[in-house]
């Protein structure tokens, strides 16, 4: 496979899944918004932009923070790098690259997600907030689902390995911030709105009934932490990307004949990971640890495009 080829699969399978988190993250707070008091309400927007990293771009518009400003700004504006909108068209582009590598199926669920946002007979402003959302994530579903159903050959693992690197590039940006900025000043940990932001980031990452499964007690940070860092089952979790990235890659190697850097980098990370405890985590600084998780992640992704030499 071309190098190009290789790139514009795994940038494909990138853009899928960060489309898909922010969907689920606006949808999240708009039904966050809807159940907070007021200055809760823009604490949870403010802290969706700090998620995608669109905080700065977002306060270079000079718009006050609402609610109809930031879902705007995190789906249909395209000036914004990290709307679903521009997420989409970067993801068309790269599937138009690669086109005879994807089926009918998956290229139609790329098509009919782009055409959301860009049919002149359904333009995406007119939509409410939530079935627009809604629509999102039931194509980036779709080209999942088409997805598992492809050859299992190169396409489907760097399309695999694109979207399992930014998965846990989302999960740890997500706990970070809920963490550390989004309850308010004088709220009570444990209180009423904190019980709900926790539950958001757990529907965020399709959680909540894993959660229930997975722990008798009720609603509890520490168990959250546990259940998005440490548990293998859970697909969203750190530990579970961290583990599909080096089955992925493991699969890359054998067909490529490709080994390096990347794959001792994610080997050794993977081994970390299976002897991580939340709890020590917690402990040592939560923050501390996600904000080193991400820029191993960031390091990660170099290597990988090094190792199958990305242009």
């Amino acid at each position: 496979m071309l190098s190009r080829t290789a790139s514009s699969l795994y940038w494909l399978g990138r853009y899928i899944e960060r489309a898909d988190f922010a969907a689920r993250l606006v949808e999240a707070t708009i039904r966050l918004d809807a159940l907070s008091p007021s200055p809760a309400g823009v604490a949870a927007w403010r802290s969706a932009l700090s998620v995608t990293y669109s905080d700065k771009a977002f306060a270079a518009t000079e718009r006050e923070v609402t609610a109809a400003s930031v879902t705007r700004f995190l789906t249909t504006d395209t000036g914004n790098h990290g709307s679903i909108a521009a997420c989409l068209d970067q993801a068309r582009n790269n599937a138009k690259a690669v086109r005879t590598a994807l089926t009918r199926d998956a290229w139609t669920a790329i098509n009919r997600a782009w055409l959301i946002f860009n049919a002149r007979g359904r333009p995406a402003s007119t939509m409410a907030p939530l079935t627009l959302v809604e629509a999102v994530k039931a194509e980036t579903r779709g080209f999942e689902g088409a997805t598992h159903w492809m050859m299992r050959n190169q396409a489907t693992w760097f399309i695999r390995l694109g979207a399992a690197i930014e998965r846990a590039d989302n999960t740890a940006r997500l706990l970070d911030v809920k963490y550390h900025l989004l309850l308010p000043k004088g709220e009570q940990v444990g209180g009423t709105v904190d019980r709900d932001q926790w539950t958001t980031i757990l529907q965020v990452v399709s959680a909540v009934t894993a959660y229930r499964w997975m722990y008798s007690e009720g609603l509890k940070p520490s168990l959250v932490i546990d259940l998005l860092t440490t548990r293998f089952e859970l697909p969203r979790s750190l530990a579970g990307s961290v583990e599909e990235v080096v089955e992925v890659m493991t699969l890359l190697g054998k067909r490529t004949g490709l080994h390096g850097e990347a794959d001792r980098m994610a080997r050794a990370r993977l081994t970390t990971m299976q002897r991580t405890r939340s709890h020590d985590v917690i402990v040592k600084g939560l923050h501390q640890y996600l904000n080193a998780f991400i820029r191993e992640n960031e390091l990660l992704h170099a290597a990988i495009a090094r190792q199958f030499r990305f242009t």
